[in-house]
């Protein structure tokens, strides 16, 4: 199918009131997923009805607006967007549209099977979610899926030519903490990118609490006593991660700090929620719906004006350390990551 045509850009791109520019969607696909992983999901979670989500059409019609707005990376996020069956198609009409970065996070379960079929249709990048390198602990994480199948659909995804190809790891006081150097050393022999991320106040269950978060701070002194490290990435990169390569040129490793390094000073990223509400922070429950506007016939520049004002609207930061934050009603699945 054709992806719709890219109108020309209305406006300058979308600023925000911090001169921050928003060129990067977080564009969920779907809000289901097949497994149920502790610090998202809980078991029995209802989703909405699909008559709810947006269509491939929808999709890519916000896409393009989007890019007529300035936006050049598209993630394409879920729940699990590797469950929703025309994501070739969606994938496809994407890369149409003339993105200059065009990535997909996902839980690898579906990957090994999709990994050439994406790459064909110009998916360049997958980040793959693995919490532990233990097949039982995995399993105790996920609640469901195989350690093994997504060891393997990596190996698929990087002969599809899937890469730089990162590996997800959120990382929860008592339950994971001592695997840092056992995926430091993972990150080694594959060379592939593994990003620690902080638990973050987004599971469905509630059972965040500071003191399971583990600080970005302690990784890096954990992983540099055993093989030094130097920073490898770019004053002002707003990419959520802080790179940084072993010395000995065994490869790289971030860490995604978003408890206790807020990162949001150079924040450029604006999120799609599956049922067509935008977001403009992670944390903030203001949504404003674009799946209304499509459904009653609104024009492209209306559509443009709604993401102008959430980019407007956009806080300075998400305010965790505040009295003032309240945790976010949706969890992880049903925002988009």
């Amino acid at each position: 199918m054709s992806a719709p045509p890219v109108a020309p850009v209305k406006s300058a791109p979308l600023v925000d009131g911090f001169s921050r520019v928003h060129d990067d969607l977080r564009l969920s696909i779907t809000d289901r997923c097949n497994l149920r992983c502790t610090y998202c999901l809980e078991e029995g979670v209802r989703f909405r009805p699909r008559d709810e989500l947006l269509t491939l059409d929808e999709l890519l019609r916000i896409a393009a607006v989007a890019r007529s707005l300035g936006v050049r990376s598209v993630r394409v996020t879920g729940g699990e967007p590797l469950v929703r069956s025309d994501v070739v198609e969606v994938i496809a009409g994407l890369a149409e549209l003339g993105f200059e970065d065009l990535s997909l996070t996902t839980n690898g379960t579906r990957l090994a099977a999709l990994a050439a079929p994406l790459a064909a249709a110009g998916l360049q990048r997958v980040n793959v979610s693995c919490d532990s390198l233990r097949e039982d602990r995995f399993g105790e994480v996920r609640r469901r899926g195989r350690l093994a199948q997504v060891l393997s659909a990596m190996e698929a995804a990087e002969a599809a030519g899937l890469s730089p190809l990162k590996v997800n790891v959120v990382l929860m006081r008592g339950v994971n903490d001592d695997e840092v150097l056992d995926f430091a050393e993972f990150a080694r022999e594959h060379r592939r990118v593994v990003r620690f991320i902080e638990f973050m106040p987004l599971d469905a269950g509630g059972a965040w609490r500071r003191d399971r978060v583990v600080p970005s701070a302690e990784v890096l002194e954990r992983i540099g006593a055993r093989w030094p490290l130097e920073p490898a990435g770019r004053e002002g990169d707003p990419a959520p991660a802080d790179r940084f390569r072993f010395t000995d040129g065994g490869g790289e490793i971030g860490v995604i700090a978003t408890v206790t390094q807020p990162f949001c000073g150079t924040c450029n990223r604006l999120r799609v929620t599956a049922d067509g509400a935008v977001r403009n922070c992670l944390f903030s429950d203001e949504e404003r719906s674009l799946r209304s506007l499509l459904r009653s016939g609104a024009t492209d520049e209306q559509l443009a004006e709604v993401l102008r004002g959430a980019v407007a609207d956009k806080r300075a930061g998400h305010g965790i350390d505040t009295p003032a934050f309240l945790r976010p009603r949706r969890s992880m699945s049903m925002i988009g990551g």
